[in-house]
């Protein structure tokens, strides 16, 4: 059995679970004796165990990843109560030291399987509590918080989406003419003119949870923060299919040129992770992400083609 997640990048941390079990050691005596297990996740920023039944713990696997733990911790327990799904409840913060450089946490477990291995059984449904759940989050009080780094239109991607386009359309993963023209139309659009928002901001399968098939939770904050909603509809294309795809974007009451720079989004976000993670162009390293990413554009390109 595994004890620590494949690297994806040369620069990740060493984390596996003799170094949780020894953290825990020194931080929280009272919890030393729990078992911990490694969890496996297609997750690119965090590394997740198992902390006896009722607990996670939960590390930063790049030195960039820092602050992560520290924002959930702040602000999700004063967004939980404003959600209609469960999120993640921070339990303790865990100082740098014992072998290893950041803050981590310790976080209540979560029961249910992710939405990309355990696909939604009811997905109209799904499409309805999802878009519900982003519009009672872009509502919750945003005085004073953090911006996230996908608060912004797509277009500051620029140079490696057209890159991608290149690449993928060399070797006909994409049709290149049609992936072009939709990305220039998302950047032809208005921005964002009101004030920040909350959002997520990396809404795909693997953080949402299910249970028999249902949605239940929303999990991996790490990109929270407030701006331009639009990263959030990539769900739309990431998570949902064109017959459910309307649904959620009536239930998320969201303007026009907002779900267009959303679609760009799902197109950015597609591009960028096939061509990174894919085997064709990148390392490799996480085919989970890449299939996400490449089934994104292709709904994207099917909508607009």
């Amino acid at each position: 059995m595994p004890t620590s997640p494949p690297k994806m990048r040369p620069d990740e941390l060493d984390i596996d679970a003799e170094l949780v079990r020894r953290l825990i050691a020194r931080r929280f005596p009272e919890w030393a004796g729990l078992e911990v297990r490694f969890v496996r996740s297609a997750g690119t920023d965090n590394a997740m165990y198992r902390l006896g039944d009722e607990l996670v713990v939960r590390l930063p696997r790049l030195r960039d990843g820092e602050g992560q733990v520290q924002r959930e911790y702040r602000w999700l327990p004063r967004l939980a109560p404003e959600l209609p799904l469960s999120v993640p409840v921070p339990v303790a913060v865990g100082a740098p030291g014992g072998g290893y450089p950041l803050v981590w946490g310790v976080y209540e477990w979560l029961e249910g399987a992710n939405a990309h291995d355990t696909p939604l059984a009811q997905p109209a449904e799904a499409a309805l509590q999802l878009g519900r759940f982003l519009a009672a989050l872009r509502q919750a009080d945003a005085s004073d918080a953090p911006t996230s780094y996908r608060g912004s239109p797509p277009g500051h991607n620029d140079d490696y989406v057209r890159g991608a386009i290149r690449d993928l359309g060399s070797d006909g993963t994409i049709d290149p003419v049609l992936a072009t023209e939709v990305w220039e139309r998302t950047l032809g659009l208005p921005g964002w003119d009101r004030a920040p928002v909350w959002l997520h901001g990396d809404l795909l399968p693997g953080n949402l949870l299910t249970v028999d098939g249902r949605l239940t939770s929303v999990i991996d904050f790490g990109c929270l923060g407030v701006g331009d909603p639009a990263a959030d509809l990539m769900a739309a294309w990431t998570v949902f299919g064109a017959e459910t795809r309307e649904a959620f974007r009536g239930a998320a009451d969201i303007d026009d040129a907002t779900w267009e720079r959303g679609r760009g989004w799902a197109l950015c976000f597609g591009l960028m992770a096939d061509h990174y993670y894919g085997d064709a162009f990148g390392n490799g390293m996480n085919p989970v992400l890449a299939g996400v990413g490449r089934r994104a554009v292709a709904e994207v390109l099917a909508e607009c083609g």
